[in-house]
């Protein structure tokens, strides 16, 4: 007897998934509805709950699909970087920048999924923030601890990395004067000079190499 279909990848599922990032990036969760989600997908009412309760468990889905995407990412960007630690923090800017630019939608409601709604799997969220900390965390700090960076605020250093890349989904414009590989160089380029790195990273699998001092 084969096991059930995980519900991500049944038929009508990931439709649902694409309509509720929508719905739920433009109304907010208090301001989107079922109904929304149910007409945006083209499905039915009957069809949305015949795999998810409600709203709230459809927005855990989206969101959980989403981290995986993006940690997926992540891995694979940092086992195809190597060992140096300037090659290894190029790779995880690389991957969020990519990321939030390829994936947009699924980013603002990453970014902002803490406000979405009251309830919900906060605790596997606060992991999920935990978890991503750590990857730039772990970097910079071994970074640090070769001297191949020279930032006295490690911690602080993240941060401004963090943030700077997460603004991204708030000002680029895909029709703009950055394309997303422009726009992956300048990041890394920031990054490695925030953590006032003393060489510069490694050729770079979908992007150019920037160079620092």
């Amino acid at each position: 007897m084969t096991s059930p279909t995980p519900a991500r990848r049944r038929p009508g599922v990931a439709v649902l998934h694409a309509a509720a990032c929508e719905v739920f990036a433009e109304r907010g969760f208090h301001g989107a509805s079922v109904r929304d989600i149910a007409q945006r997908a083209g499905v039915s009412m009957a069809a949305l709950y015949h795999y998810y309760s409600g709203k709230q468990e459809l927005l855990d889905a989206v969101l959980a699909e989403a981290t995986d995407m993006y940690f997926r990412m992540c891995a694979d960007a940092l086992d195809a970087a190597g060992p140096d630690p300037a090659d290894r923090l190029a790779a995880l800017v690389d991957a969020t920048v990519r990321y939030l630019v390829e994936f947009r939608v699924q980013s603002v409601l990453l970014l902002s999924g803490d406000h979405l709604a009251e309830a919900g799997d906060q605790e596997r969220r606060r992991a999920v923030a935990a978890s991503g900390t750590r990857l730039f965390a772990d970097v910079i700090e071994d970074g640090v601890a070769q001297g191949v960076f020279r930032t006295p605020y490690p911690d602080n250093a993240r941060r401004t990395v963090v943030a700077a890349c997460n603004a991204i989904v708030q000002w680029y414009d895909p029709a703009g004067p950055v394309d997303p590989a422009g726009l992956v160089e300048q990041y890394v380029h920031l990054a490695l000079t925030v953590v006032e790195c003393v060489r510069r990273a490694g050729p770079r699998a979908g992007g150019t190499v920037p160079r620092h001092s």
